[in-house]
């Protein structure tokens, strides 16, 4: 129970702080909105009448599921005898069983005609198989109105309607997991978070189950990882934030005193994502992933904006900015929150990537640099790999008093370009 209440109560901390989108973004975000639609068989009477004793259904065929047939059971033997005696052409069977394709209001498409195919009475059983492969993803509408047969004393108008729709077939190649970061082989025992990256759009729900915490015998980390309901994807559902437990990280809280870290320095571990969890199209992923990493000393001093090191660009070209931090930075905030201004003010634009497993942070302009002064934006919110912030230890808040704290949320570095 403590355990319970405790991840609550640190999500309602937590969520606000790190998650990089609004989670108001996240709640309009469904569930299945990248979910793979599978096969569907559904099946309706007309309002108008009901019909007794018939049933009609849809028959998936073997293989890529882009065959299938129709089949209408129910018929009277005399009905029976008299479709098999009768010399039906096609409109007069396509007045009793008639497939369409469908649009997105559930309405036969207008204008089309029912589809070909053959038509057959074979053991009690009328069905029909369509002449061409159906397509992936197309709603397939079948109709049967008894009132058509020969004979029939059923009420006008009366009919049974069933639905199929083909598995949409995947596009291109199967989802991997591209990189997990921090990419360094050696982290802090009090690491804050991983960022899991993803080549295509994947599934929520019961993640947890193919993320793994092994030490270097194999032993899966007991609730190594912060597991909320919530699931911190970004909006592309390609990027999954995965925090460790704070409760496991922060010195004096009981699940650190009870269980121990998650993390032990001088050890190593293994971050494991198994092959059986599922995209957005409801596929396994390609394989598995592992990342291996060391285990050092425990980071608790913030960054230090003055210990940077900023490379002198020429005016004239678009040559890369190069940023060097003493410490590798969490991956996610480093390349989104940096900014570049000019000596007015106005954002100067361009692309940025990280190097040198996150201790280099390059720049490079959309525009040619111009002699003058700019400036480098760092939000005081920036953290490292510990979830230190400049100018605030992750602990601060049990612990340790901070001896110097900034008046403003962001700190400027002035570089030249000449």
């Amino acid at each position: 129970m403590f355990r319970r209440l405790h991840r609550t109560a640190t999500l309602l901390a937590l969520v606000a702080v790190y998650l990089p989108i609004p989670s108001s973004l996240l709640a309009r975000v469904h569930p299945d909105t990248f979910h793979r639609q599978a096969a569907i068989v559904t099946q309706g009477i007309s309002p108008s009448a009901k019909p007794e004793g018939y049933s009609l259904r849809w028959v998936p065929g073997s293989g890529d599921g882009r065959t299938a047939r129709v089949e209408v059971s129910g018929l009277s033997l005399g009905a029976l005898k008299a479709l098999q005696n009768l010399r039906w052409n096609l409109a007069d069977w396509k007045r009793v069983l008639a497939i369409y394709t469908e649009q997105g209001n559930s309405a036969p498409a207008s204008g089309l005609p029912p589809m070909l195919g053959t038509y057959r009475v074979q053991s009690g059983i009328v069905s029909f198989e369509p002449q061409f492969p159906l397509d992936p993803g197309v709603v397939y509408r079948a109709e049967f109105r008894p009132d058509q047969l020969p004979g029939s004393q059923s009420a006008k108008d009366a009919r049974l309607v069933a639905v199929f729709k083909p598995p949409a077939m995947r596009q291109g190649p199967r989802t991997v997991v591209q990189q997990i970061f921090p990419s360094s082989l050696t982290l802090p025992e009090n690491l804050l978070k991983f960022y899991v990256h993803f080549s295509a759009p994947m599934s929520r729900g019961r993640i947890y189950e193919h993320i793994h915490l092994r030490n270097d015998a194999g032993k899966e980390i007991e609730l190594p990882f912060l597991e909320i309901d919530e699931e911190l994807w970004d909006p592309t559902m390609t990027r999954l934030t995965l925090f460790i437990d704070p409760g496991r990280i922060k010195r004096g809280v009981r699940p650190l005193e009870e269980i121990g870290p998650a993390l032990e320095t001088g050890k190593s571990y293994s971050l494991l994502i198994d092959s059986e969890w599922k995209d957005g199209a409801g596929e396994p992923l390609q394989t598995g992933f592992e990342k291996h990493f060391m285990v050092a000393a425990p980071d608790r001093d913030p960054p230090d904006p003055a210990s940077w090191k900023i490379q002198a660009v020429p005016s004239g070209t678009r040559e890369p900015l190069r940023v060097t931090f003493p410490e590798p930075m969490d991956h996610a905030l480093a390349q989104r929150v940096i900014q570049v201004v000019t000596d007015s003010g106005r954002e100067f634009p361009g692309e940025v990537t990280l190097e040198d497993q996150e201790r280099r942070w390059v720049f490079v302009p959309v525009n040619p640099w111009r002699s003058g002064t700019y400036q480098l934006l760092v939000p005081t919110t920036i953290e490292d790999l510990a979830g230190n912030n400049i100018g605030k230890p992750f602990e601060v808040d049990l612990f340790e008093e901070v001896q110097r704290r900034l008046a403003t949320p962001t700190v400027k570095l002035p570089f030249e370009v000449r």
